[in-house]
This record gives structure tokens, sequence and C-alpha cells, in this order.
């Protein structure tokens, strides 16, 4: 009896198990794929305007003892952010120029590492639908004022220790129901800018895999009133060479652009990194302002 007793928790445990992997199966065969869309391939977009937005950075969290208490940072990790062939050391590498990338001032429309989507003629339809998401966007986001709300509901900032203009505190369970359903009232990412006291929530971000072709983006968030952006064209260096690569060549800052050129270095090349994305900072008083690329001072 007691053989027989042990014999079934162990096939209780066993099932479990067994179920567990199936799950977990199932929704690694759900997660939309990440080919890059047609649109990416060309080095330079052509946009009206120059908004656009940060990385979602939909990676796994580390612990840094550097930063604040009850933060935790995000790290990009391999595979997770859709960069096949991308390593941690390779992803850190680029890390802060993602960054700067969407920093003020910085020359977005002329990086060719950088691919904004083409402004359309707004409508009517375009601007009462961007306004109901503004509107939902607000009441979902109004108890993330307390920041620290934010962080005990699953949202951990992105780099803390970096000064940035704006900081992302990232929930990934979002990001990934961003996949594959659109509720402008769970954002992929909250927007603080830092103060004495903490931080202060100016908006949100939308995020979207990047394979998503432009009028998939343009159901979310229409592309008359916002602009979503890729990063794209990155060549790594070899792995061997890293610590002595020539980093005015390689990586989101370098000036190699094309599978062509990447080859030539013996670098590794992606057309794209990371995910569609779009900032709104829905308490400005204008969808110019609430759509832009930074909030507005």
């Amino acid at each position: 009896m007691l053989a027989r007793s042990q014999f079934l928790r162990l096939a209780a445990k066993a099932a479990m198990v067994l179920g567990g992997l199936f799950v977990v199966t199932v929704v690694l065969a759900a997660i939309p794929g990440h080919r890059a869309p047609v649109v990416a391939v060309a080095p330079i977009a052509s946009a009206a305007g120059t908004k656009g937005q940060e990385s979602a950075l939909q990676n796994p969290p580390s612990q840094d003892s550097s930063s604040p208490q009850g933060l935790q940072v995000q790290t990009l990790k391999p595979g997770m952010a859709g960069m096949p062939g991308m390593d941690i050391d390779d992803a850190k590498a680029n890390e802060h120029a993602a960054v700067s990338d969407m920093t003020p001032g910085h020359d977005r429309g002329m990086s060719a590492h950088m691919f904004m989507t083409t402004m359309r003629k707004e409508t009517p339809e375009d601007t009462q639908r961007a306004n109901e998401i503004v509107t939902q966007l607000r009441a979902g986001i109004e108890k993330y004022k307390d920041y620290h709300v934010a962080l005990n509901d699953g949202y951990q900032i992105f780099l803390p220790n970096l000064p940035q203009p704006e900081y992302h505190f990232t929930k990934y369970m979002n990001g990934f129901l961003e996949a594959f359903s659109f509720d402008p009232a769970r954002p992929t990412s909250l927007l603080y800018r830092k103060t004495s006291g903490g931080y202060e929530l100016v908006g949100a971000m939308y995020t979207m895999p990047k394979r998503a072709t432009e009028e998939q983006l343009n159901a979310r968030v229409p592309l008359s009133i916002a602009m979503w952006h890729l990063h794209t064209n990155l060549c790594m260096p070899p792995r061997e060479q890293r610590a002595h690569a020539d980093w005015s060549k390689f990586g989101l800052r370098g000036s190699i652009s094309t599978q062509q050129a990447c080859d030539a270095a013996g670098g590794r090349f992606q057309p794209v990194i990371f995910g569609w994305m779009v900032h709104v900072y829905p308490y400005e008083d204008s969808l110019d302002k609430i759509f832009a690329v930074h909030h507005h001072d």
C-alpha cells in the first residue's frame, strides 16, 4: 500500500511537470515571430516631422545593488528582445545608444539606425480615435502617479542610474499582451521624470512586435497622429574582437548600416532590433504634444 501511494505521488508530480512544459510550449509557439517588416529594411526613413519613441526593451529583469532600494533594473537578455545572434554583452553595448537616440536634440530623422513610420493625412475618424486612446490611457494610469504603485504592480525601471530625460518603467506581461491585443489603458511602459522626491508620471509607451505592418500599427494608434519607430541596421563586431572594436563603425552609433559593409568588416548584422514603439503624453493639452517625441517643458 505504501509503495502504491508513493507511486501515485510520483506519477502526479510527473504529470504536473509535463503539463507545465506543455503550457510553456503552447505559449512560446503563440508568440508572434520576429521577422523584420518590409518597411524596416530601408536604412533611413522619410518622415514628416521628428516624432519618435524609445525602445520597449521587453526583457527579463535583474537586480542592481547600486540602484535605489525597491527598484529593479531592466537589462537586455538574448532572445527576449527579438535579437537573435545578440548576446548580453552585445546588448549592453547598445543600451546607452538606444536611450540617447531618443533624447532631445538627437537627429533621429537622419539616422541610418532608426526607421520611422510615414505620417498620413489626418481624418476626423483618426482624431476621434486618438482622443479616445488618450481618455482611456489617462484613466488607466491615474493610479501610477504614485510610482510606488507602479512598482508594486510589476513595473520595473530601466537604467535608473543613467541620467535620462525620461525613465521607462516596463511591465513585461503588458508587452506580451500587446503582441496580441490592444488596450489603451494597459501600456507596456510608463514614462517618468526624475524629481527630488522620486518620479513624476508624464506619459506611457505602447509596443508591437517588429514584424507588425504599418497597417497594424495604424489600427492601434493612427499614423496620421503619431509616428512609430524601430531601431535598425545594427552591425556588431566579431565576439573575439569586441573588447577592442572600433565603435565608430559598430553598434547603434556606428557608421556601418548595411549587410554588405557589415560582412566586409567581419561583423554580425541585424536588420531590426527590439520592436515597434510609440510614446503618448496624455496630460498635454493638444494631440501634437500628446503624441510628440518627448514631453514638452
